[in-house]
């Protein structure tokens, strides 16, 4: 899958290009599905380019089998079933990914269903560590009927969290209430006074924030004492003003926080992290699979038409070979 120039989703087309050898320390993965998240949306429009070093092809997340071992790899056969976190390079039939980066699939998912679960179980996790999201807490999560709402409803009810979601139609508030949510409230409506007068006037102690600019003032304002505001995401806008002076009486924090450009270590123990503590979590039916939509990789074009429209409920996968 390649991209000429940056632009609507019309700008995607398969192409080929040469196979990847696994350098020292790599996997060689062949590639059964990818996942479509909105980070590839932006990298398609030109707003959000590879790391360095890192393919230029889209995809941040596949599921596949092993077809190939760099020098140094070790505990991995080829022929096993995987699944793979990128920095890039996943709508592709093969790619390559450090070793740690590659984890067994959740028990009892096909290869389908789990190449939509470890981007998000990865952001989820890791966001919810660095806030130290507790019991007891109260958790924000706007979008609560996508693919990262969808999980971290689920993950920090699981932490024995109250969550609050918003979303955009009553069919995807219900969908967060049936996930767990202890609310649920429309993003076209008065969320913030909602969720103020949910919480008691107490506000919330975590937000999981994927709009940014748009939503700040509200978000300062909607936090709790000892309150953490984690952004993941800009579709709200990038530039925007804070008044320090309402942090600082709430010992409040703002972090803005990126997987995808984390040094290969650190992702490499976030993914041993999400092996070992999320995976039984779906394993057991803690954590429910979202529901999936399914492109083959030649409606990639389709595909980001149905993720940009808003209208999906869950994840969007693409699948490359069956």
């Amino acid at each position: 899958m390649v991209v000429d120039e940056p632009g609507g989703p019309e700008v995607l087309r398969v192409a080929e290009v040469a196979d990847p050898d696994p350098g020292p320390g790599e996997v060689l993965v062949e590639v059964v599905a990818a996942g479509v998240n909105r980070a590839d949306l932006m990298q398609r429009e030109g707003h959000y380019p590879p790391p360095p070093g890192a393919s230029e092809t889209i995809g941040l997340e596949v599921s596949g089998h092993v077809a190939g071992l760099g020098a140094g790899v070790e505990g991995w056969d080829v022929g096993q079933p995987c699944v793979a976190l990128l920095a890039g390079g996943g709508y592709a039939e093969r790619v390559v990914v450090p070793a740690g980066q590659v984890v067994p699939p959740p028990p009892g998912y096909d290869l389908v269903d789990a190449a939509g679960v470890i981007e998000v179980a990865a952001t989820v996790w890791s966001t919810a560590a660095y806030a130290h999201l507790s019991a007891g807490e109260t958790y924000l999560v706007h979008g609560g009927a996508g693919g990262i709402g969808s999980f971290a409803i689920q993950y920090a009810k699981a932490l024995g969290a109250t969550v609050v979601a918003t979303a955009g139609s009553e069919a995807k508030l219900q969908h967060c209430r049936d996930l767990g949510a202890d609310h649920a409230f429309s993003y076209t409506g008065d969320w913030a006074g909602q969720t103020r007068e949910a919480t008691g006037g107490r506000g919330v102690d975590v937000v999981l924030d994927n709009m940014g600019a748009k939503y700040l003032e509200a978000h300062v304002d909607l936090l709790a004492p000892d309150g953490r505001l984690v952004v993941i995401g800009f579709q709200g806008g990038r530039r925007a003003t804070v008044d320090l002076g309402a942090l600082l009486p709430k010992r409040a924090s703002i972090a803005a926080i990126s997987l995808r450009g984390r040094p290969v270590e650190q992702k490499a123990d976030i993914c041993r992290h999400v092996a070992d503590e999320v995976w039984p979590l779906l394993a057991d039916g803690t954590i429910k699979p979202s529901p999936l939509t399914t492109y083959a990789l030649d409606d990639v074009v389709e595909a980001h038409r149905r993720l940009e429209s808003g209208d999906n409920v869950g994840k969007i996968v693409l699948t490359v070979q069956g």
